[in-house]
């Protein structure tokens, strides 16, 4: 089992920035690849980033690409969600993912946190 939980959410305004982070406990974080997926009110929840479980590799979704970092810390079990010039289409429930497989599928993922919440206000 992993279990995460997610911190750093808050009510910003367009054009700041935000760092969230992930802590796992548990079972061997470094084994697995770790996500961020959010869920606007009304929507699904969808992909936002996702790196390897040795940080090698990262992928973004279009909407955030450019703007959004994800990087982790293995001595840490820590993976991060830096978030730059924030627009309101951001506001969210961001959560953290972790899988065996590296996926940008939320149906692949296998521990998921609580999530955290991120407004950003226009």
């Amino acid at each position: 089992q992993v279990q995460l939980v997610e911190s750093g959410g808050g009510l910003v305004q367009a054009g700041d920035s935000l760092r969230l982070s992930c802590v796992a406990s548990g079972r061997t974080f470094s084994s697995y690849a770790m996500g961020w997926f959010r869920q606007a009110p009304g929507k699904e929840r969808e992909f936002v980033a996702v790196i390897t479980w040795s940080g090698s590799d990262t992928y973004y979704a279009g909407s955030v690409k450019g703007r959004f970092t994800i990087g982790r810390d293995n001595a840490k079990k820590t993976v991060y969600l830096q978030m730059n010039s924030l627009k309101p289409e951001d506001t969210a429930v961001y959560y953290c993912a972790a899988s065996e497989v590296l996926t940008t599928s939320r149906d692949g993922m296998d521990y998921w946190g609580k999530g955290t919440l991120v407004t950003v206000s226009s």
